[in-house]
């Protein structure tokens, strides 16, 4: 069994991750996820309560004694058993509609454990999103300086047949040999990185220590980074609709104005309507149990009227700090509209200035990769000293950098407008 379960245990956890599937999978296991679907679950509990309330109680009572008479009048101890059985139920007819609009109320309490459960969905997504985009920006930085590190070598190897031909210093090929070590240093930091930003998305999926994360590496092209972009008032206005903070803030104004509503009805009477049978029997009764409960049988009804006259400012108290929650609601919904708006505005932006950079950066990547190859020609042929060849050099590995950071921006950002307008997330 521990093999079988082992064995299916493997098979949920795929041998390659890409976005869809860390996302699916997180969806399915992260915790924060499961903690709000719990929530949600409470909260359909207490709706279902309070339907329930408008149906009869009904609760029943048995009440056995002994009691012991050790000096009677008659001299011999008397010892009486007895016992009382009834059926009680009540039933409310009045009250306001208190209990009528307490059950609008949890019903409109569960939509928003709904959409809270929908805010931690989303919240996942941007999380695991920003994670992989990393992870890929982390791994072409690795490729980035393995190749930087093969030039370096390369350029030293030729150094040292230079210096032996007596076309270069000691003092270049010592320059050349140090910018060896430093691109080799540096892509150390970038292979610690990718594992930093591979241990982060593991702890998202909430994968364990043992667990494997290989990522499947998409092949982006120019489409997928220069996406043209919706208008920003159509992803703001979408995101209004789709977002569910603001499908909560809305609900919430509601259930505020349903609780102010129940604070009027305190000040009106409650009727209960109100039903019992009843039967006793005891030993000092010389007829027998059965005839003593047909005797003892009594059943009544009757309605109870609450009023309430006077309670000591209670009533008025919850009506007023009632309106100003609803007044609260109201303004938690142009809070939370309102902070949508400067992250779908932030995003919007930073989409447009990454796509921007991306299209910069590669036409400077192309001018100073064609300037380094012309240098590096020089130098072979003694026209260009060491310090030229490695400033070229640098230029162009900050150049690639950019480029990388424009092009994963770029993309986040892109995918981030799909989110906030409930569009799949696809990278490809």
């Amino acid at each position: 069994m521990l093999i079988i379960t082992t064995s299916i245990s493997a098979q949920d956890k795929p041998q390659q991750w890409d976005l869809t599937t860390c996302i699916n999978y997180a969806l399915k296991n992260n915790i924060q996820i499961q903690k709000s679907k719990i929530t949600l679950e409470q909260s359909t509990v207490t709706a279902k309560q309070a339907k329930a309330q408008l149906l009869p109680s009904l609760s029943g009572s048995i009440n056995q004694s002994f009691t012991n008479s050790p000096f009677p009048a008659t001299g011999a101890a008397i010892n009486t058993y007895a016992g009382s059985y009834g059926l009680s139920s009540s039933m409310l007819l009045f009250d306001g509609g208190k209990t009528e609009k307490n059950i609008r109320e949890q019903k409109l309490l569960e939509q928003v454990g709904q959409f809270n459960v929908q805010y931690s969905q989303k919240t996942i997504q941007f999380s695991i999103l920003q994670s992989y985009l990393q992870i890929l920006y982390a791994a072409e930085t690795v490729n980035i300086d393995s190749a930087t590190v093969e030039v370096s070598k390369f350029q030293f190897d030729r150094g040292k047949n230079l210096l032996a031909a007596g076309s270069i210093s000691k003092v270049d090929l010592a320059q050349l040999e140090s910018q060896f070590s430093s691109d080799k240093y540096q892509l150390v930091v970038a292979k610690n990185n990718l594992e930093t930003q591979k241990l982060n998305l593991k702890q998202l999926l909430e994968l364990s220590v043992k667990d494997e994360l290989k990522i499947g590496i998409p092949t982006l092209n120019d489409v997928d980074i220069l996406k043209p972009l919706p208008a920003l008032q159509t992803v703001y206005e979408n995101a209004l609709n789709v977002m569910p903070q603001i499908k909560s803030s809305r609900l919430n104004i509601q259930a505020a104005g349903l609780e102010t509503e129940k604070a009027k009805a305190n000040f009106l009477p409650k009727i209960n309507l109100n039903a019992s049978v009843a039967t006793n029997n005891s030993t000092l009764s010389g007829f027998s149990f059965g005839q003593q409960l047909q005797d003892g049988f009594n059943d009544g009804i009757g309605i109870s009227v609450s009023i309430p006259i006077f309670t000591n400012r209670s009533n008025k108290s919850t009506l007023e700090i009632n309106r100003l929650s609803e007044k609260t609601s109201q303004l938690n919904l142009q809070d939370a509209e309102k902070s949508l708006l400067t992250e779908v505005e932030s995003s919007y932006q930073d989409a447009l200035s990454a796509q921007s950079q991306y299209v910069s950066a590669t036409e400077k990547v192309k001018a100073l990769q064609t300037s380094y190859d012309l240098i590096d020609q020089q130098f072979s042929l003694g026209l260009k000293n060491t310090l030229d060849l490695l400033t070229e050099k640098n230029n162009l590995l900050a150049a690639k950098q950019s480029l990388l950071q424009a092009k994963y921006l770029s993309i986040m950002n892109v995918q981030m407008l799909n989110l906030y307008q409930d569009l799949p997330l696809e990278i490809k």
